[in-house]
């Protein structure tokens, strides 16, 4: 053991003296992470919380941030894995074009769309969710739950998606290549809204990724964080996570870390000044 020589008067002294700049400036900081990561029901790592200090005007580092966090035991919830979507095939070669190529950009919105379906577990059995997000803002302008994944289920998101936003003549909507996406009766709801249809290939994530993506945000964030006694629970829920955090408070990386909601918002004001 070492003992240092240091007088009680000048121990007692150096108690005394106020904190130094840097553990002021640290314990503001700590104060101003603690609440996105609150709002974010602990969701936020240290990039979207430094995304997030920056919109207020707040200088720091991404890795002051992170030290920070680390001194306060702020841990976001990680991912797990899981299977993200249904592609159950019917057998049949299908000749449909893959018009996106891994290419989820686009200048304006409206013009290209994603869709895919996933399943989430109540107490009353799978509750199934399909969506449809466009490429430009990452909002998911349309979305359908019910107890099966039948054509009817896709149809209701699309159908949703278009009362939603105004679409471009011939906008895209590509999805993954499952059965019900290929079916006639999927086929005529794209052609009567006047769309394109593109798919990916069989049992490539990479080819849905922008919709892949959204399905493993819900499930970290809230799926597998929450236990539904009954499908309109769940239901309630997503609904909730979908329209009043992720289209418009999420941060999303894509975006430069702005909201959907924010990146429409921007994309209607450059219209009305044009």
């Amino acid at each position: 053991m070492c003992w240092l020589q240091v007088s009680p008067s000048g121990f007692f002294d150096w108690r005394r003296r106020p904190d130094s700049a840097t553990a002021r400036r640290r314990a503001r900081l700590a104060e101003l992470i603690l609440a996105p990561f609150t709002d974010s029901d602990e969701t936020y790592g240290y990039r979207r919380i430094h995304a997030q200090l920056a919109r207020w005007g707040v200088p720091c580092g991404p890795e002051l941030v992170r030290s920070i966090m680390r001194e306060l035991g702020l841990q976001p919830c990680q991912p797990r894995p899981w299977r993200t979507s249904l592609t159950e095939q019917n057998g049949h070669e299908h000749r449909l074009p893959d018009l996106v190529d891994r290419d989820f950009t686009a200048e304006t919105p409206g013009v290209k769309l994603v869709g895919d379906i996933t399943y989430v577990p109540t107490w009353e059995g799978w509750l199934y969710l399909a969506t449809v997000i466009d490429c430009h803002t990452k909002m998911v302008i349309g979305y359908a739950m019910d107890d099966n994944y039948r054509t009817g289920l896709i149809s209701d998101a699309l159908h949703r998606a278009v009362q939603r936003i105004s679409l471009a003549p011939g906008v895209i909507f590509h999805s993954i290549r499952g059965s019900n996406y290929t079916s006639r009766e999927y086929a005529a709801t794209i052609r009567s809204l006047g769309m394109r249809q593109s798919v990916g290939h069989a049992g490539i994530c990479y080819d849905n990724s922008m919709a892949e993506s959204f399905f493993a945000a819900l499930k970290n964030e809230r799926v597998h964080r929450t236990a539904y006694p009954t499908r309109a629970h769940a239901r309630a829920d997503i609904a909730r996570y979908i329209e009043f955090w992720y289209n418009t408070k999420r941060l999303h990386s894509g975006l430069g870390y702005k909201s959907p909601q924010e990146a429409l918002n921007e994309w209607e004001k450059s219209q009305q000044a044009a």
